[in-house]
């Protein structure tokens, strides 16, 4: 599912990024590239979405860093880039420890996992909702959700750790209630009818709400903060919470031994901490920094670009973020009208002296 999804936004991505830099006036969906991207994607989610039917979430929730271990080698392999050994090493060296790091957490967190499964049946949801295990898990996560979201919106606190835990709290009601739905889906599929269940409905909305609002605010944060920063900190957070939204709402952990429950802590560590080297010497884009320049000669304002901003200069055009005129225009000279003559203490006194004269 990984490999879908990831080879799905790989492919998309480069879609995007092939038009604009062309001088080809088709939108992205015309183009094959970009539905081949489409149909991975598409593949890889549901399969993501069937998984949670037939594993458990401790299982299948880090199975995220497989997608950023695929999307971060096939964006290597799509640069092409050609450098020296000591250059690819200074730039590439931590990715890839990170991509090893990443492959031996991966087999351990799933070779020391919790293998228990149960059927999910509309019975067994609900006992497992009016457990009181449950629903002081549910009451902190609300609270906390609450406070947080109390200090985003009205104290405008806009720090990453607090936008992404907001993110982390709805992903966890969001994976509880994807297995949910899955799990009803299947069993409906195979005969064992669960749909007209009020507690299928109750889950269904739950889950859209939910990823309607962890896709908002992780939006945001993507706005408001770097990308790559953004990317592993998420992953570290929402893997965190779905693991133990797992061990409370499913008791994925209570037939486990301890061996096997610190093995898989260790594969989770490993994990996070490829998933932070991969992320981390991301090359960031070159962000547009516009400045608008106005010609004396003309008088027509331009939209420039030049990377960063700098103090205005006065050479001849009317230029703001800039110290060089490159609008392709000579520039005008300064009127000479313009400037002002220095008066002088001598001419000012004449007139004085003049009067003072013919009074006398």
């Amino acid at each position: 599912m990984g490999f879908f999804s990831s080879h799905g936004e790989s492919y998309t991505k480069y879609s995007h990024v092939t038009l604009a830099g062309r001088k080809d006036q088709r939108t992205f969906y015309h183009t094959k590239t970009w539905w081949c991207g489409f149909v991975f994607t598409c593949i890889g989610e549901s399969a993501n979405f069937v998984s949670y039917a037939f594993a458990p979430l401790a299982v299948v929730a880090p199975l995220n860093a497989v997608s950023v271990l695929t999307s971060s080698i096939l964006g290597f392999l799509f640069l092409h880039e050609k450098s020296k050994p000591k250059e690819f090493a200074k730039h590439y060296g931590l990715i890839i420890l990170g991509y090893f790091i990443t492959a031996g957490g991966t087999y351990l967190f799933v070779s020391f996992g919790p293998n228990s499964h149960e059927k999910l049946e509309a019975e067994n949801i609900v006992k497992h909702i009016v457990g009181w295990p449950v629903l002081l898990y549910l009451l902190l996560e609300i609270i906390l959700f609450c406070l947080l979201l109390y200090f985003h919106k009205q104290r405008r606190v806009n720090y990453l750790v607090v936008i992404l835990l907001l993110v982390a709290l709805l992903g966890s009601v969001t994976v509880i209630t994807v297995k949910a739905v899955s799990g009803m889906l299947v069993l409906s599929i195979e005969g064992n009818i669960q749909l007209d269940n009020p507690i299928f409905s109750v889950m269904f909305v739950c889950m859209m709400a939910s990823v309607i609002f962890q896709a908002r605010f992780l939006s945001q944060a993507c706005k408001l903060h770097d990308s790559s920063l953004v990317m592993s900190v998420n992953y570290i957070l929402s893997t965190v919470f779905a693991v133990v939204a797992g061990a409370v709402f499913y008791l994925e952990f209570n037939k486990e031994e301890v061996l096997n429950i610190c093995m898989y802590v260790l594969g989770s560590v490993l994990c996070f901490l490829g998933v932070f080297l991969m992320t981390k010497n991301r090359k960031k884009p070159k962000i547009f920094e516009p400045y608008v320049s106005m010609d004396m000669s003309n008088g027509v304002p331009t939209i420039h670009d030049k990377g960063s901003v700098v103090q205005p200069d006065f050479n001849g055009s009317f230029s703001y973020g800039t110290l060089v005129n490159n609008d392709g225009v000579a520039p005008a000279p300064l009127p000479v009208n313009l400037e002002q003559p220095v008066v002088s203490s001598r001419t000012s006194d004449a007139p004085t002296g003049q009067l003072d004269r013919k009074n006398d």
